[in-house]
């Protein structure tokens, strides 16, 4: 039987600031991109200390969900995250590696595939559940609430972490929800993509 289900918790990431269910954690009109990641998670005292080794693209999926996992303990969260360029950021520095005579380094090539920071966030989170990476033109509120929907209607999972986080031309463009059965917004496209725009 197919529930209703709910966006329980959300958070929206650009370069100079970071908002939790429409609150404002975290603002720096000074920061030079992409350092709003660092100092937000130093600000918000996170403990992981492998973030400062990831690239910005795994940053910005890990910073979100740690906003919007803090204090749960459901292993059975599936991750569904998207966006426009894959991994494109960090394969530019990885050519440029190359291009420059040196031997490519394995801490940024590690990171050349867009679903590495799903991998980070399920090691984080001790998260058994299916975890996706999508690649579309723009930011598809109708594919996220359908793919939630399914994984959670189908008992694939109980709760979905899912959304956008795109790093292209300097800019951060981050948008995530956790998707479940409990929530104060109905899990509605027309909702996301407001939740998203906002």
């Amino acid at each position: 039987m197919k529930e209703n289900l709910k966006i329980q918790s959300y958070c929206r990431i650009t370069n100079n600031s970071i908002v939790v269910n429409g609150q404002s954690v975290f603002e720096n009109k000074a920061a030079v991109f992409p350092e709003i990641l660092k100092l937000a998670y130093r600000q918000l005292n996170l403990n992981y200390p492998k973030f400062f080794k990831m690239d910005t693209l795994s940053r910005l999926a890990f910073l979100s969900a740690e906003l919007l996992l803090k204090g749960s303990h459901n292993s059975n969260t599936a991750i569904v995250l998207s966006n426009r360029s894959g991994s494109l950021d960090t394969d530019l520095k990885h050519q440029q590696t190359i291009d420059s005579g040196d031997y490519p380094s394995p801490s940024i090539f590690v990171y050349t595939l867009p679903n590495i920071g799903t991998g980070e966030i399920a090691i984080r989170h001790k998260l058994r559940s299916e975890n996706a990476f999508f690649v579309f033109e723009e930011f598809n509120a109708e594919f996220l609430q359908d793919y939630s929907s399914i994984l959670i209607n189908s008992a694939k999972s109980e709760q979905v972490l899912c959304g956008w986080v795109e790093v292209d031309n300097h800019n951060i463009d981050g948008f995530m929800f956790l998707a479940g059965k409990q929530g104060e917004y109905d899990l509605d496209t027309n909702i996301i993509e407001k939740l998203y725009k906002a």
